[in-house]
């Protein structure tokens, strides 16, 4: 019993990214289709209409594009950055011994392709797409998993998911030193001030929801305005949520307890609505309920949903939208190149570090994971979808011939990636019982 509620909160979250993958499939046949179509003008120009603010001082105007991009990307960058917090902390990265497999996986992951992309690149045009084929897309990847049901070990999807985390980690952190404009420093600087301001009030045990979504904004713009990605404010303001609550669980039972109580005493009137002692109580049992929860688990709750089923698959909408007929030019080389990249820079990269670091004793791997369970998995994270087209978006942002044969190297080397992967792990495991 005790073992399923503790796996309760984690299938849930499970469930909730394999649905946003087919979500995420759906919306992005229909943008392939809707952009080959003979509305195809009506694609683009909704995606390219500008909308913002401008005066004589200040101008904010962006195309609706770019506000999925920058701004409603930032939110899911903020939510991967709680998710971090969280793991890091009291998750299952929360030691070197759970930390160990998925990093060395996740490192094998990002080193291999990368190595390969560069090695297999001949255009100096093409060379700053070398941190497409390094994402995973976990969405696409835990659908895949779902798919296969129990023909899959539990620990597999920890592990994909321990393995997206530190690969958005490395993600995060490419995009911030490599794919950031030229840096405005003073706005920068103030930007990263008002981070710290934040991180004090976290330290000293004050959170307000109202002072860190409106810091946050600012935050973002100054971010955005300096030429460092928007996207890297929001992890940064995650860092900032604190974890810990405000009153344990004893605590908060003897007080639910008073409030109980109180209502149980309090006066009724004889009309559809509550009497002031009522209200009263309630607002009490609203304040301590806002104590007893942790901010940040709270935060990433609420906005996994949000995240799941609206933002990345609108991301999808909007960025997937690749006009394929005989009059776009398109780079067949670096097509080529990502889809070798993800399918075998993932599927072989992995294993080849995982299987060294164990044979150096530096990881252990769970038992009932076996040699096709790793390279099953390994494949299935070459489905580099949402990150990858994200970071394709800020590698070629001044060549749209470069950024759409991106995207079908992508889409091509996910599907081929999901299926192989779902092929080798189809076929169930028999252990010996020697």
């Amino acid at each position: 019993m005790l073992k399923r509620v503790f796996l309760s909160p984690f299938q849930k979250f499970i469930k909730v990214e394999g649905l946003s993958g087919i979500l995420l499939l759906l919306t992005t046949v229909i943008a392939l289709v809707w952009a080959n179509s003979g509305y195809g003008d009506l694609y683009k120009s909704i995606w390219e209409y500008k909308i913002g603010i401008a005066s004589e001082n200040f101008e904010l105007k962006k195309p609706l594009l770019l506000w999925i991009n920058d701004g409603l990307m930032a939110i899911f960058f903020f939510l991967i950055g709680l998710e971090i917090k969280r793991e890091v902390l009291i998750g299952e990265l929360n030691s070197f011994k759970k930390l160990a497999f998925p990093l060395f996986g996740a490192l094998g992951g990002a080193i291999i392709p990368v190595a390969l992309f560069v090695l297999l690149n001949n255009n100096p045009e093409t060379f700053s797409g070398w941190g497409i084929p390094m994402a995973t897309d976990i969405a696409f990847s835990l659908a895949v998993l779902n798919a296969l049901g129990k023909r899959v070990p539990l620990s597999l999807k920890v592990f994909l998911i321990a393995f997206a985390i530190v690969d958005d980690i490395e993600a995060v952190l490419v995009i911030a030193i490599f794919y950031s404009g030229t840096i405005n420093t003073v706005l920068l600087l103030i930007g990263l001030a008002l981070l710290g301001f934040l991180y004090i009030l976290s330290f000293r045990g004050f959170y307000s929801r109202f002072v860190t979504f409106f810091t946050g904004v600012i935050i973002w713009l100054l971010f955005l305005k300096s030429g460092v990605h928007p996207t890297v404010a929001g992890i940064l303001l995650a860092f900032s949520i604190p974890i810990r609550q405000k009153i344990d669980t004893s605590t908060f039972l003897t007080q639910l307890e008073t409030i109980f109580n109180d209502i149980k005493s309090a006066s009724v009137l004889q009309k559809p609505i509550l009497s002031k002692e009522q209200i009263e109580h309630l607002d009490d049992l609203e304040d301590w309920s806002s104590k007893f929860q942790s901010p940040l688990q709270h935060l990433e709750h609420n906005l996994h949903g949000w995240v799941a089923y609206f933002i990345i698959p609108l991301f999808a909408l909007a960025n997937a939208g690749v006009v394929i007929n005989s009059s776009v030019e398109l780079d067949v080389p670096l097509i080529v190149n990502i889809v070798l990249c993800l399918v075998l820079g993932k599927g072989f990269g992995i294993p080849l570090v995982v299987f060294l670091a164990q044979k150096l004793n530096l990881i252990q791997i769970p038992n009932d994971i076996t040699t096709r369970h790793i390279f099953g998995v390994s494949f299935i994270a070459g489905i580099g979808f949402t990150m990858a087209i994200f970071i394709a978006s800020l590698a070629f942002a001044s060549t749209p011939e470069f950024i759409s044969s991106a995207k079908i190297g992508i889409l091509i080397g996910s599907i081929i990636s999901a299926v192989l992967g779902y092929l080798i792990l189809r076929k169930r495991t028999v252990k010996s019982s020697n």
